[in-house]
């Protein structure tokens, strides 16, 4: 008696598995000879499910909770086994504890750029790169279609082909959204949902469920980044020539508050010299340019049958005034004037009758 208790201690009573990682989707629960003890208990906690497999063939699938093992609550391995008449003895049988919590910050990236072609930019290339959440939809499925016969399937093993499906759509859907690449980052919530929607089929032909998925960032190349960044620099500047002139001034402060040497003084002095002459050259060159700038004839506004148009600058009023639209009694108005006024008492109109030629003599009719 004392070597058949031995024997029988030998087999399991307890069947379950404690997850000691955070990646692990899979995992055959190991034991000497695959055999279970009849009546012994299957602890399947929350976020497992356990599946039975007899000789590679899928039974019992078991849902979270404490299962005894017996021919009542194990009706395929049962069939399977031809159990008709009742079973107390020791079973082979493998089990499969499978993961179905939240695989969270899983990522994905584009291994290589993505051409494109955007409306400002041309043709460029862009990088992008996320992550995705996921979880187990169906075991028995995801046994079939992936784990095989793996002991242990970790995230690491799925993840090269969920990333290849992830980025093949996702380039797909960029290409075709026409969107420009300085609005792609105000539509990273639609090209998500866009691309959750596209893969989320395809995630589930394997038994997982995509459950999040996010665009955390679309890039250019470098070089494209810094030509844009002087561009926004420029814009920001605005006025070079008076931006010019303050690091001027700024050079000549910092040079007149130097503490070096005599020499340092010097070369200081003599850069704030040159600074201050360089600025004066602009300040004159920009006066004569504003003294030979013709001035501007002011626009009017002109009565013409009873009805106000323009306003209408100088060659526009020259062009009325040689047509006859307007003539001396015609009344016009610009800003700053207190009303409206006879064209040939507002000297700038005025000067237009007398560059307009003088009317046609009046036609003789020939002598018969």
């Amino acid at each position: 008696m004392g070597l058949l208790n031995k024997i029988k201690g030998e087999f399991i009573d307890i069947v379950e598995w404690l997850d000691p990682s955070n990646d692990t989707i899979l995992h055959r629960f190991e034991r000497y000879n695959n055999e279970i003890k009849y009546g012994a208990k299957l602890v399947v906690r929350e976020s497992q499910v356990a599946v039975f497999i007899n000789e590679g063939q899928v039974a019992d699938v078991f849902q979270p909770g404490t299962h005894t093992l017996e021919t009542q609550n194990m009706p395929v391995l049962t069939t399977l086994k031809g159990w008709k008449y009742g079973f107390h003895s020791p079973f082979k049988a493998e089990v499969y504890f499978c993961n179905t919590k939240n695989f969270t910050d899983q990522k994905w990236g584009t291994k290589n750029p993505i051409m494109m072609r955007d409306a400002e930019f041309g043709v460029v290339r862009i990088r992008a790169f996320g992550n995705y959440a996921m979880k187990i939809k169906d075991a028995v499925k995801f046994i079939r279609e992936i784990a095989g016969t793996d002991g242990t399937f970790t995230t690491e093993k799925i993840t090269e082909q969920l990333k290849n499906i992830t980025i093949t759509r996702f380039t797909d859907i960029l290409g075709t959204s026409n969107i420009p690449v300085l609005d792609l980052a105000s539509n990273y919530d639609e090209l998500s949902k866009f691309v959750f929607d596209k893969i989320g089929p395809e995630f589930l032909e394997y038994g997982i469920e995509l459950t999040k998925f996010l665009v955390e960032n679309i890039s250019l190349p470098p070089a494209v980044e810094e030509a844009m960044d002087k561009r926004t620099s420029m814009g920001v500047i605005g006025n070079l020539s008076a931006f010019t002139q303050y690091q001027t001034a700024i050079g000549i402060e910092d040079a007149a508050k130097n503490p070096g040497g005599s020499a340092s003084a010097g070369i200081g002095m003599g850069m704030g010299f040159a600074m201050a002459n360089q600025m004066g050259q602009n300040m004159m060159n920009q006066n004569q340019q504003q003294q030979n700038t013709p001035p501007s004839l002011s626009q009017f506004h002109v009565v013409v049958n009873g009805q106000q148009t323009g306003p209408f600058a100088e060659q526009a009023l020259a062009q009325m005034v040689q047509s006859g639209q307007i003539t001396k009694d015609t009344l016009v108005w610009k800003n700053g004037m207190a009303a409206w006024t006879s064209a040939g008492q507002v000297p700038e109109v005025a000067k237009l009758f007398t560059q307009a030629p003088p009317p046609l003599p009046p036609q003789v009719p020939p002598q018969q």
